[in-house]
């Protein structure tokens, strides 16, 4: 298998020049763009843009078009990627879904979620939503397991809050241990 460099440079551009893909089919939603914000402002810019150079010598984005979005003013590191307009379409349907394929090293995102800190709310609610998908969420927050002992309940949906009143007031008068809930 023979496997091209498509990369032909690396360029700091500003933002705002470059041309969004006419296809990006990638949506961004509100709490992306804070956690991506926060992520920028506690350690910047530390992986480059992809793009292709058109014909008249701008740069058009194959990846990297929320980074542009939010900071257009910024110089920011672009790879020029040697592709024509198929291949460009094609990375641009790939590249993403391609690293969402990747498994999750259970242990290892455990011990990195135990050891970062972060001062940002949108970044902090990304990593609480990466601790989440953990199955044995407890061992990877670091709690201890509470034992809970086992305890056989009814939950009766009583029409009003009077008839509630009265079935607590007959169950307890017969000896029950009864608390009153409202949902």
């Amino acid at each position: 298998m023979t496997i091209r460099d498509r990369i032909t440079e690396l360029r700091r551009v500003r933002a705002s020049e470059l041309r969004p893909h006419p296809h990006n089919w990638r949506s961004h939603p509100q709490r992306q763009q804070d956690a991506l914000r926060g992520v920028l402002t506690e350690i910047g810019y530390a992986d480059a843009l992809l793009a292709r150079e058109l014909s008249d010598g701008s740069l058009q984005l194959v990846d990297g078009h929320l980074r542009a979005e939010t900071t257009p003013d910024a110089i920011v590191p672009v790879l020029v990627l040697d592709l024509d307009e198929s291949e460009a379409d094609k990375l641009l349907l790939t590249f993403d879904p391609l690293a969402a394929m990747a498994g999750v090293n259970e242990s290892e995102l455990a011990e990195l979620l135990d050891r970062t800190v972060s001062d940002n709310t949108a970044v902090n609610e990304l990593l609480a939503g990466l601790a989440s998908k953990l199955p044995n969420l407890d061992a990877a927050l670091k709690q201890p397991e509470v034992a809970i002992p086992a305890s056989y309940q009814v939950v009766i949906d009583c029409a009003d809050e009077s008839q509630q009143e009265e079935l607590y007031e007959r169950l307890t008068s017969e000896g029950l241990k009864c608390k009153v809930l409202t949902l």
